[in-house]
């Protein structure tokens, strides 16, 4: 099924070049970075940890929408540690991604009902859905 926008809130424009070991920079200059392949002596970052961190804030924009809406009140320090694997899937190369999720001091219940909330709500969640594995951890 694809999701059809109802209308476009934004749109990131990012210019790369040279592959996992090129570089990519956003029209607006806001991101520049040197990538590199996982595993190797380079110094720059990959798409893999790039995904990792676009989907751990975006999870987190998730939580404090969902929040907003229920009046839930979000912990000050609530965190998301991602995790992104890349590895073969016989022919071609697949992605999963863990997101550990600390709310602390916030209810079990109620954060475990934010947390499925979110995951329902967030752009890179229902971008993902049945298509990686994607693993959310209330820790």
């Amino acid at each position: 099924m694809t999701t059809t926008l109802d209308k476009v809130l934004y749109t990131a424009k990012v210019h790369t070049t040279g592959g996992r070991d090129g570089n990519a920079r956003s029209d607006d200059g806001r991101l520049e970075v040197q990538l590199s392949s996982p595993g190797t002596a380079g110094t720059g970052t990959n798409p893999e940890q790039l995904f990792a961190a676009g989907y751990s804030a975006c999870f987190i924009g998730a939580m404090k929408a969902v929040a907003a809406r229920t009046k839930a009140a979000l912990p000050a320090d609530l965190a998301v540690d991602a995790e992104v694997d890349l590895g073969p899937t016989g022919s071609a190369y697949g992605i999963a991604a863990r997101l550990n999720v600390s709310l602390p001091g916030m209810d079990r219940a109620a954060a475990q009902q934010l947390l499925d909330a979110a995951h329902q709500v967030c752009p890179y969640s229902n971008a993902t859905r049945g298509n990686i594995d994607v693993t959310i951890t209330l820790v």
